[in-house]
């Protein structure tokens, strides 16, 4: 499927304005702090952001004194990440074929961004072929019983989650806020294969529960498996 066919390029206007500069909830509460404690003070110099968006966290990285690479395929965001960093480095390529030298960087980053991926094995192989001896790939992801289910009201009037057809790997359309884009489910298992096969080792793993925010949602979050963090390390 074309990069301009999965619903990203007539979503990002929706998308930017729902992000702000700060990010959505998910992003300022649950996921930036741990994010970000996995890359200070490790010494890294230069970092690529694979989907980088409209650029949010390659500027964030980039204040705690990394060199920032972002690669986004998405034109509107493309645009948007220069536009708000214009100093910054922003590159129009798939993830699927990283436009890299092998052993460019010393950290490699995926934030919230597989689930958006088709060739899944081609760009786990590609994140890991940049990455230096010694160097880290370090992923955010929406948990796999995440993509498997949702929320469903049941008759006593309460909400649960609910998880479906789990093995099934399958892209589905998900829509809110005026956002609609093809998202990925696929079982926990494929991400760990996948992993696993290009020899790096997991040395973090994580599911960040809600450090602040509207009590109500946090609860939410608090109450179904929404994001996991690991980080792998190449021998």
């Amino acid at each position: 499927m074309s990069k301009l066919e999965n619903g990203w390029e007539t979503s990002a206007a929706a998308w930017i304005s729902d992000m702000g500069e700060a990010g959505d909830f998910s992003r300022r509460h649950i996921l930036d702090v741990p994010m970000l404690a996995r890359i200070r003070e490790k010494g890294f110099t230069r970092a690529l952001d694979v989907g980088a968006g409209e650029g949010r966290f390659c500027r964030m990285m980039r204040s705690e004194g990394l060199e920032v690479i972002g690669v986004e395929p998405t034109p509107s965001l493309h645009a948007m990440a220069q536009a708000r960093d214009p100093s910054g480095t922003y590159v129009d390529a798939m993830a699927e074929n990283l436009p890299f030298e092998d052993a460019s960087f010393d950290l490699v980053v995926s934030y919230l961004t597989l689930i958006d991926i088709d060739g899944i094995e081609e760009a786990i192989g590609e994140m890991a072929r940049v990455l230096r001896s010694g160097g880290s790939l370090l992923i955010a992801n929406l948990n796999s019983f995440n993509t498997a289910g949702g929320w469903k009201t049941v008759p006593d009037g309460t909400r649960r989650f609910e998880i479906d057809n789990y093995l099934t790997e399958r892209a589905e359309w998900v829509s809110w806020r005026g956002i609609s884009i093809r998202n990925w489910h696929r079982p926990f298992h494929t991400y760990m294969r996948l992993l696993l096969d290009t020899g790096l080792r997991l040395v973090f793993f994580d599911e960040p529960a809600p450090s602040g925010g509207d009590p109500e949602v946090a609860a939410r979050y608090r109450r179904s498996p929404y994001f996991h963090i690991m980080e792998w390390k190449k021998a």
